[in-house]
């Protein structure tokens, strides 16, 4: 069953790497996320259910600048994200640390792109 949108909610996230099939590889193995590929140029990132798009992977010569929105994803085992993120080719960039709500991580993908994964206590 498809998700209905909120109106003016986060509804997709859209990340741009510069090896479509390298960061599928990455994103697959450190987070088991799956994708459904729209040509050689861009895959949609497929939500839990396997069916709703929750975003997708852009392909372009370099990744947007930083300074934009930072994406971070939950996880219920943050070492166990850290270390399937090197795992998978990606670099921790800082922590994991605490913070009020719990614990947190950044990251980098193949790409440079930065995220962070952040776990209660």
């Amino acid at each position: 069953m498809s998700h209905v949108p909120e109106h003016h909610s986060i509804n997709y996230v859209e990340i741009t790497v510069t090896d479509l099939e390298r960061a599928k590889q990455f994103y697959t193995n450190a987070f088991n996320w799956v994708f459904k590929d729209y040509g050689p140029t861009y895959a949609a990132i497929l939500g839990p259910s396997g069916f709703d798009e929750v975003g997708g992977l852009l392909v372009a010569e370099k990744p947007r600048p930083t300074g934009g929105p930072f994406v971070l994803l939950y996880s219920a085992n943050l070492d166990a994200s850290a270390a399937a993120i090197v795992a998978a080719g990606g670099e921790v960039t800082e922590g994991p640390y605490e913070f009020p709500g719990g614990r947190r991580l950044h990251f980098t993908d193949p790409s440079g792109n930065e995220l962070g994964v952040w776990a209660e206590h």
